[in-house]
């Protein structure tokens, strides 16, 4: 119960998460945003965790207090954490994939992994190579399984991590520096929650969007293909009426 209310905390308000672990002070607090970044990456077992918000409430704390002054987080400290958290997660999901991805797959234990979720990461695969691991990185869930698919794709290693790389400091950077430059603004304090569930919905559209499309695209073609069975079919019933 403990590790669920923890994450349920993390989940409602990463803001208040972090503040809470900068009363340890500053290492555990790196070490917990390297926790919760490495596991969202590495553990496919949990692409549900707050990776963009997490990113986005430590950049706030790594600037400058708009009345001290004080820097409650290093930069300078948290980057290399950010930088390498993701990168190391993939590293290890892409093994994972690569030598138990089947079984995994197989047992069904991964409830987020949906046929439509692995569909979906497959045809980004097939669309775009390698480039599909940099371009995974910025959606929720597909950035999990990107690199375990990856791994069962039978991709090559050498291909996968220079993306991979560029990838995992690009959306690190990305949502720390958004936090850093403008968490303190007035308005964007006074309504962080409302900054956060934005980013959390922001993330999640396009991922909803290819499902949809996953989903309803199937269903045209098929009743696409009806109603050319049955037009064809009046067309021989018109045909022998004529002949007869």
């Amino acid at each position: 119960m403990g590790f669920v209310h923890f994450i349920t905390e993390l989940l409602r308000d990463p803001r208040a998460a972090i503040a809470s672990w900068i009363a340890m002070g500053v290492a555990p607090t790196l070490g917990f945003i390297f926790l919760i970044v490495f596991i969202e990456t590495g553990v496919v077992f949990f692409p549900f965790l707050p990776g963009d918000s997490l990113l986005f409430a430590a950049g706030v704390f790594a600037a400058p207090d708009a009345t001290t002054g004080k820097v409650a987080l290093p930069l300078m400290a948290l980057l290399p954490v950010v930088w390498l958290a993701p990168i190391i997660g993939d590293q290890c999901n892409f093994l994972i994939g690569h030598f138990f991805g089947r079984r995994i797959i197989a047992s069904g234990k991964v409830k987020a992994m949906t046929p439509e979720r692995i569909e979906k990461t497959e045809k980004m695969i097939e669309k775009w190579g390698p480039l599909a691991v940099f371009l995974g990185r910025f959606f929720p869930f597909i950035r999990t399984f990107m690199p375990f698919i990856s791994g069962i794709s039978g991709m090559r290693w050498a291909r996968f991590t220079p993306f991979s790389i560029l990838g995992g400091l690009c959306w690190s950077s990305l949502f720390t520096f958004l936090g850093y430059f403008f968490g303190n603004i007035p308005a964007v304090q006074q309504h962080f929650e409302l900054v956060i569930v934005l980013i959390l919905v922001v993330s999640l559209v396009p991922t909803i969007v290819g499902l949809l499309k996953a989903k309803f695209g199937k269903k045209r073609p098929a009743a696409h293909a009806a109603a050319g069975a049955g037009s064809a079919t009046s067309a021989d019933a018109n045909s022998d009426a004529n002949a007869r």
